[in-house]
Order: structure tokens, then sequence, then C-alpha cells
């Protein structure tokens, strides 16, 4: 199973450890409102219905099972030593690190013997995405300490997104290709290598999404660049991984956007760099769902969009050719769905 499969939340138990019950069980809803499931907390803090407890003690963690998991605390490489020397053949171990974290993690991952459950502990939202993805893989479970409701939000804004079912295409008929002059486009280059059928959905309007492949092709004059987009002028909106827009102007390192894939299966990627320059533009405009839509994309072989019968380059597209596009409902705030009516032209 891969790294991107196992849910992420799945994977943590949140620790409260703000000064009284009130304070913990505010952090305690606020997570669960957030998808999170597992909770290290004692029992006078309530849960929610649906929600686990796991109770911690100074040697072990207990699950509502009564399963344990043994807690050992490793501050050197010799104590790291004498803990993977021990024989063990299953049951579960937690790790609390003092001072390097993901190097030795890795090391206990090469090493630990099958079906040996392994958690970590983690005093900051910050450490929770390299102890999940450590070798791939990452920990089992990491058990993570958060002391406000606001620290959830940080938590869950350093995890990449959920797996997310297939997007479905619809086919539009390009009406219009003409050149619009000189504009400013914005190159996307992320921290993943994207496959040359993956690519970012990018429109002038929310309501239709046009598929911009990744440049993973190159050209007879130029390299493959399989981690960038030339994804098109910055008014477009973006599609991000919570399902999201953005304008692609306003956008920042770090964040995560959706790649998705012709055959429709998607994933979280993170921004690495962004490059804004200007360029000679192509203005693309479609006949979809009752209505025309538009994307201005860099007049450039290296740029390529998902048609009916594969990836072109704009240069060589043609009125009448069937562009994949998606469709979205139109009315947005702060890139976020509303219930209102709109009209984008």
């Amino acid at each position: 199973m891969s790294a991107v499969a196992r849910s992420s939340r799945a994977r943590i138990a949140i620790r409260p450890v703000a000064g009284d019950s009130e304070r913990r069980g505010a952090v305690v809803h606020h997570a669960f409102r957030r998808g999170f499931r597992q909770f290290v907390v004692p029992p006078e803090v309530a849960l929610p219905s649906g929600a686990s407890r796991i109770d911690e003690r100074h040697d072990q963690f207990v699950r509502s099972d009564q399963s344990t998991i043994e807690r050992r605390t490793i501050a050197s490489p010799d104590e790291l030593e004498l803990l993977l020397d021990a024989p063990r053949t299953a049951g579960g171990l937690a790790i609390r690190w003092e001072g390097e974290r993901v190097i030795p993690l890795e090391t206990v991952l090469s090493r630990r013997p099958k079906g040996l459950e392994l958690w970590v502990e983690a005093a900051h939202a910050s450490e929770v995405p390299g102890l999940l993805g450590a070798l791939e893989y990452g920990a089992d479970l990491v058990v993570v300490d958060i002391d406000t409701p606001e620290g959830v939000d940080l938590l869950e804004s350093a995890l990449d997104s959920e797996p997310r079912a297939a997007v479905t295409f619809a086919e539009a008929r390009l009406t219009s290709v003409r050149p619009s002059g000189l504009g400013d486009r914005v190159i996307v280059d992320t921290t993943s290598l994207l496959a040359p059928s993956e690519g970012l959905a990018v429109g002038s309007s929310a309501a239709t999404l046009f598929l911009v492949l990744s440049e993973a092709v190159g050209s007879r004059y130029t390299r493959p660049r399989p981690f960038r987009v030339n994804a098109g002028a910055p008014h477009s909106y973006v599609l991000r991984a919570d399902g999201s827009t953005r304008y692609l102007g306003e956008l920042e390192s770090g964040e995560e956007l959706l790649a998705v894939d012709e055959s429709g299966e998607s994933r979280g990627v993170r921004i690495g760099r962004l490059k804004i320059e200007r360029r000679p533009l192509t203005r693309l405009e479609v006949t979809a769902f009752g209505r025309s839509s538009t994307v201005f994309v860099q007049e450039a072989e290296t740029v390529r969009l998902s048609t009916s019968t594969g990836a072109h380059p704009v240069t060589g597209l043609v009125e009448g050719d069937l562009l994949r596009v998606l469709a979205l409902p139109p009315a947005r705030h702060l890139g976020r769905v509303v219930e209102e009516t709109v009209e984008e032209r």
C-alpha cells in the first residue's frame, strides 16, 4: 500500500496538552470536526461518539481493546542500537526521540521485525509529515502534542490531502483559438515529478477548468521538466488539493495543488517555486455545459492540453478539437463553493 493511500488522519493520535480538562476537550472536539478520531486523553475528558481513546501510562499506551504499546525514549545512537538488538518479534513499540528524529526513525523502519507496530511521539505539529513519510511509509501512528484548537489547524495544513475520488472529465468543443498579445503567465514548479499525462486544472472560470499538462515530454529544443506545469495567466483559477480554487497569481510556495491525470486519478502536489514572466498568450474558448469558457496559456510548443485524442501542444490546436474539461460549481468566495447566482464572462 502506498503512503498516499494510507489516510494521514487515521495514522495520527492527538494528545491535548492544554492545562485543564475543559481546554483539552476544546482541542478534542475541534480535531474531531476536522476528521481526527484517535485521542490520548485521561478518562475525565469526554470524547465525541465515534472517537477512540488511548490511555497514557509511564511505560506504555493502552488502547480501548486493552492492547498495549511499549514506550521508549531514545536519546543517542547507543540507545538506539540497544533497542534494535533486543529480541522483539511482534507487538507494538512507541518511541520518543530526544534530538534527531527522522534519520533514526528510518533506521528503525529498515530493521524492524515483521509484524511490529511502530508508533512515534511528536512534540510539534511540524514534525508529523516527516514522521509519516520516513522511508516513504513512515510510522504506523504518530502521537502529537496539540495545545490549542488553532494547533489542530496548523497540523492539518502540514498534512498532505486525503485520497480523493477519481475526477470525471467532459469533452468540450474548441470554438476559438486566437492570439491575445503579451501577458503574464505563471509557471508552477512542484516538489513532485509528474507523469506526461498529469497536469493542473486551470481556467478563466471556476465552472470549467482545462487540464494543462506537465512539461514531462519536452520538445526537440528543450529537455523534459517533469516537475513543471506552464499553467497560464495569473487571473486563472487553479484547483487545489482540498477542492477549493485559487488564482494562479496568488499562489505561494508550499501550497498543495491537485495534480490530475488524464485517466481521472488525482493526488496532492506541493509548490516548490513559481515563475511569472511576460510571454505571448493564446486564448482558447470552448462550449461546454451550455456556456462558453476560456483559458489563456502561453503560446509555446511545450504547453500541452488534454484532448479527446491525447495530449496536444497549444500551437497545434484548431477549432473543432475536443478538449477535456472539468465542471465545478461556479460560485466561489475566497476559493470555496457558495450557493449564489453568478455569471462569469
